[in-house]
């Protein structure tokens, strides 16, 4: 232990991250940036060749600084797991989805794990960042790790740290953000604290690697269940003839007592719409039914159907031979990640029954689950052609005031319209 520790406190512990997604690949930058020798794994070769040639996938890194690390050669990428022979630490962030309706689908993990065995030697940590179910680090891949006959908190050392990163989010670089940290032994937990203290901020230690995991999915149901709860309450609004977003900023000048969340089309993205349901699953196996996550998931799910509802009550007889612009398909405001976004479902509901096209910012086209459409261009001869421009996602890119003049008809799920009280536009 002694050894690794000296190692981290000098920053002479070589890192290897294991996925190069939008959590692997900003923390491999960032413990790169900090001085240790990084190296970042990922099976997808194209996505190695693109981070070579210093072209950045992901919003919060920029090319100019894998450009940069790169050149100073503390910074490689590949596919051969033969590197983690070298390393002295591992950190895994890969995918952690579902696999059918609430069953969690871990083998993005069981492969991360069984390339580390292979290769595990002596006094090397093992960090696992992917969200999974509390039991995972000590239930699966302690016994996993041992098969090669070193012992964990012993030989090496083990530990889950949540990822809290935020996409596109520029007042929280992963650097910024509080990291917890869950060891298997104090000693794995003491390592793992101690090297993510030499890039992070500021380190909050738990008691074992299940604190840990369920300290994350506490933060994702949080939200699941809050934005489920504020979309029922604005659809309890809208029967009620009440405007959500004037009750909300009424709401939250409570000082105390009160968050405000606000109603859209759904959730997206990779953590909120399934992490949660991984507790889910987990509770039911002890029998235990998680009755808030099911109906939040459930809840935001069936916001894309109900917007057609609304339409169709906006529209009436002419729905079905109306003509439909959707503002928004990426699954957050200013971030390019279309995963799980409620606009994409929207689209898919409508052009069942009627004409939808859409235009984004950030997105030229789509060519993906069934979808192959181009954006079109947004002017005022364009806007004019549609019955109802509906906003989705509120970039800032976008002009608003050309599509509230030259619109026939807006349906704002964003509140971007915020003071617009006249029949043009219709809030959600």
């Amino acid at each position: 232990m002694l050894k690794l520790k000296n190692k981290i406190i000098n920053k002479k512990a070589r890192v290897a991250v294991i996925g190069l997604g939008y959590v692997g690949l900003p923390l491999a930058v960032a413990f790169a940036e900090k001085g240790f020798k990084v190296s970042g794994i990922d099976t997808d070769a194209q996505r190695v060749e693109r981070i070579r040639h210093a072209k950045s996938y992901v919003t919060d890194v920029s090319n100019a600084l894998i450009a940069r690390l790169i050149r100073r050669k503390i910074f490689n990428v590949t596919t051969d797991f033969e590197l983690l022979r070298q390393a002295d630490v591992v950190i895994i962030c890969v995918p952690t989805p579902l696999k059918r309706k609430y069953t969690p689908d871990i083998s993005f993990i069981v492969s991360a794990v069984k390339s580390i065995a292979k290769h595990l030697h002596k006094d090397m940590l093992v960090v696992l960042e992917s969200t999974t179910y509390p039991g995972t680090t000590e239930e699966f891949i302690k016994p996993e790790l041992e098969k090669s006959g070193l012992k964990a908190g012993k030989d090496f050392y083990l530990a889950f740290s949540p990822e809290r990163i935020d996409p596109g989010n520029k007042n929280f670089a992963v650097t910024e953000i509080p990291k917890i940290v869950g060891g298997l032994t104090p000693a794995c937990r003491s390592l793992t604290g101690l090297l993510y203290s030499k890039v992070i901020r500021k380190v909050h230690q738990v008691s074992s690697c299940r604190a840990a995991e369920m300290t994350k999915l506490l933060e994702n149901s949080f939200r699941i269940v809050n934005i489920g709860w504020i979309n029922e309450i604005a659809q309890m609004c809208h029967a009620l003839n009440i405007d959500v977003w004037e009750v909300i900023d009424a709401a939250k000048t409570k000082p105390f007592g009160f968050m405000p969340f606000y109603p859209g089309l759904g959730v997206g993205g990779h953590c909120i719409p399934e992490d949660p349901l991984y507790l889910y699953w987990k509770a039911k196996l002890h029998n235990f039914n998680c009755k808030f996550i099911k109906l939040a998931a459930d809840t935001n799910h069936h916001m894309p159907a109900y917007a057609v509802t609304r339409l169709k009550a906006m529209l009436g007889r002419n729905f079905k031979k109306a003509r439909i612009l959707l503002l928004g398909v990426t699954y957050k405001k200013d971030v390019k990640d279309l995963r799980k976004s409620p606009p994409l479902r929207l689209i898919e509901l409508l052009r069942k029954q009627t004409r939808v096209d859409y235009y984004d910012p950030l997105i030229p086209y789509l060519k993906l689950d069934g979808l192959d459409m181009r954006a079109v261009d947004l002017t005022p001869a364009k806007i004019k052609k549609y019955d109802v421009v509906v906003v989705a996602v509120d970039h800032s890119a976008v002009n608003y005031d050309l599509i509230y003049k030259n619109a026939r008809l807006i349906f704002d799920t964003r509140n971007v319209y915020n003071g617009r009280m006249d029949k043009k536009v219709v809030k959600l």
